[in-house]
């Protein structure tokens, strides 16, 4: 009788284990999973690079502006240390899709193709989309100003001159906290 009490203890004590680390092991991945689904999502914009001065529609990239998209691209191909750009988009101007083509092929990323008339509608669908990830929008000089602001960065974003190609804009959305626009330049510098 007293073994059979004993061996009764030791099962409810075991099972008690076992639910205890069920019920830890539950949490942390219930913790995990929320703390991954709020990551940080960072929105790298840049204008296209140089184009020639043709049909606005149909213009193409110059000398200058292929050896801007290949800096880009060198830049931006291990942009995270992990996996790099998840996503690219791009405004359907030739010159454009030009500008994001070195990137789309060398991480094996199709460019999605946005419409410029409402951009606020395009940064909510690209946040809603890509949440915690690191995305490409290539636009205009006339338009990443508007799109930047409208994510609740920075409103001061500085006017792009027309010949001005150089500046990448950082904007980093936490999950928890303010928004981050940071402004760097890559490849031959603008000279106003």
């Amino acid at each position: 009788m007293k073994n059979l009490n004993l061996d009764n203890k030791r099962r409810r004590r075991r099972k008690r284990k076992i639910q205890i680390i069920m019920a830890y092991v539950l949490v942390a991945i219930g913790l995990a999973w929320f703390f991954e689904s709020q990551a940080t999502t960072t929105i790298i914009f840049v204008r296209h690079a140089e184009e020639s001065s043709l049909n606005e529609e149909e213009s193409s990239l110059t000398t200058e502006g292929e050896i801007r998209s290949a800096e880009l691209a060198r830049q931006l191909v291990d942009a995270d240390v992990i996996a790099g750009v998840d996503a690219i988009y791009s405004t359907s101007f030739q010159y454009s899709k030009q500008t994001a083509l070195p990137i789309s092929k060398a991480l094996n990323i199709p460019i999605e193709i946005y419409d410029i008339s409402d951009t606020e509608l395009i940064i909510e669908d690209i946040i809603k989309q890509h949440k915690g990830k690191i995305i490409l929008v290539v636009g205009h000089n006339n338009t990443l100003p508007l799109m930047i602001g409208n994510m609740g960065a920075s409103k001061d974003v500085p006017k792009i001159e027309d010949n001005e190609y150089d500046n990448i804009y950082l904007v980093s959305i936490p999950w928890f906290g303010k928004t981050k626009t940071i402004r760097l330049r890559y490849g031959l510098p603008y000279s106003s």
